[in-house]
């Protein structure tokens, strides 16, 4: 397994480095590696214990595998897939698809380190392949807003390299492991760069932006995948070090909230899928426990989202409500909404309930607001009138049947969730959501400020964000 798992690993950048020199086959080596990641995947679900793989033992530097890492990968695997479908029968280069089984391969091994310079490593390569994808069109527009994401990017990442130091320098290893010996400024440094990577709290503010401007399926390879590259290492972190799991919880909860407020007031459609990605993404960090299966939810029905949002007539939901969409389109809209309202039948129904089952007494409440918040975010789409609008484009139904599919399929691994009580409780949820929205947020007019996703505010966020962590490292740490 030793074996497999290194050549799954390198596999992709192969692959990358074989499209230039066979360009005809691009779409095709960039499916096989995202078909030799959902083999993997499934392969972890049956290991007995957590595979372990030290690559410099003096370092520290170690990979670890188990079914935690699967959900991921698992994802990864899955929307990488849905994407290389739903631009098959595009105008995409040899260089799309480069860029995109780079990410691929990158954002597996961030889900495979338990050491700070893997991951480094790691989420830079994946960084500059984003960017390129961001960058894709090659417009004024697309190229700002690509800079500006790797400059806010770089200097996160600037930020978690000191702290790898620091915790090298205290432990003589780069692994997970040692943020429990390292001085609080280590664990203050290295989240501030993860979270702003991960896209969560206020942290996340670069995330709206990028997400919307970009092209259809680079958006949901942004939101299903990459920023889970930078919420992974915080989940691994708070199973191997116990003092760090009320921080990360907390953070949750926060970035629960955050981006819910913001997506309940916003009317453009990627915008308010991307803010409600910053919500999701709490819920990942709420109970680090459960964060893996509620990764997989969410990634599929957030890319089936962008995707389908990408096919809509307007991104202006005032708009939508007046333009008919596509009666097809709309299931799907239907559909992967439901889910991530917590909809029994669907995966993000599990999801949810495993959530809730592993949360700390004080995050009951504020999360259970959070479930009926994102009720009326996903209301909006829910409500828009079908109709004879205009087909999708070639390749949507490829990518919207594997994510839709594997998001009924992976409802089987909560099965025990499945009560009389949790299912009466989703749908009364559900139901208080839609009467809200219905009676308050359907007429709401409000526009929340954006001044702090304003890229000369954004670096400043992260100098208070690690004065926070390092005030939260000096409590829970007990240094």
């Amino acid at each position: 397994m030793n074996t497999i798992t290194i050549a799954w690993a390198a596999l992709p950048f192969f692959l990358g480095f074989a499209i230039y020199l066979i360009p005809k086959l691009d779409r095709y080596l960039a499916l096989l590696g995202t078909i030799a990641s959902f083999v993997y995947a499934l392969q972890l679900f049956i290991l007995e214990s957590p595979l372990n793989i030290k690559l410099l033992d003096n370092f520290g530097v170690t990979l670890m595998v188990d079914r935690l890492s699967g959900f991921f990968i698992l994802t990864n695997a899955l929307v990488t897939a849905a994407v290389i479908l739903y631009c098959w029968r595009s105008d995409k280069t040899a260089f799309f698809y480069t860029q995109a089984i780079v990410v691929h391969g990158s954002v597996n091994a961030a889900f495979a380190c338990t050491d700070f310079i893997s991951l480094y490593v790691a989420l830079e390569v994946s960084g500059i392949a984003a960017f390129l994808l961001i960058a894709y069109p090659r417009s004024d527009r697309s190229i700002w807003v690509a800079l500006r994401y790797l400059f806010v990017s770089n200097t996160a990442m600037l930020f978690y390299l000191v702290g790898a130091v620091l915790v090298y320098q205290a432990n003589n290893s780069f692994n997970y492991a040692g943020l429990r010996d390292a001085p609080p400024e280590a664990l203050a440094l290295i989240f501030v760069g993860l979270l702003v990577k991960g896209g969560v709290f206020v942290s996340g503010l670069w995330l709206p932006l990028t997400h919307s401007e970009s092209e259809t399926p680079v958006s949901a390879l942004l939101s299903g995948v990459v920023v889970k590259a930078g919420v992974y290492p915080l989940v691994r972190c708070a199973l191997i070090v116990e003092e760090v799991d009320p921080i990360v919880r907390i953070f949750g909860i926060g970035t629960a909230f955050l981006g819910v407020i913001y997506a309940v007031f916003e009317n453009d459609t990627k915008r308010m899928l991307a803010l409600s990605t910053i919500s999701q993404l709490g819920w990942i960090l709420a109970a680090p426990e459960e964060g893996g299966y509620y990764a997989l939810a969410h990634g599929l029905a957030k890319s089936s989202l962008f995707l389908t949002a990408g096919n809509l007539p307007s991104r202006n939901f005032k708009e939508l409500e007046n333009k008919p969409i596509n009666t097809r389109i709309w299931i799907v809209l239907v559909i992967a909404s439901l889910s991530i309202s917590g909809l029994p039948l669907l995966t993000g129904f599990g999801a949810k309930a495993l959530v809730m089952k592993n949360l700390l007494p004080w995050q009951v409440i504020p999360l259970n607001v959070a479930v009926i918040g994102t009720v009326i975010v996903y209301a909006k789409f829910i409500f828009l009138p079908p109709g004879q609008g205009k087909k999708p484009k070639p390749g949507f139904w490829a990518a919207i049947v594997i994510l839709l599919g594997w998001l009924v399929t992976a409802n089987i691994v909560s099965y025990k969730t499945y009560n009389l009580e949790s299912v009466v409780k989703a749908l009364v949820t559900i139901a208080v959501g839609w009467l809200v929205y219905s009676l308050i947020f359907k007429r709401s007019t409000l526009k929340l400020p954006r001044v702090l996703e304003e890229f000369e505010h954004l670096i400043g966020v992260m100098s208070l964000i690690s004065i926070l962590l390092f005030w939260m490292a000096f409590l829970w740490l007990d240094i």
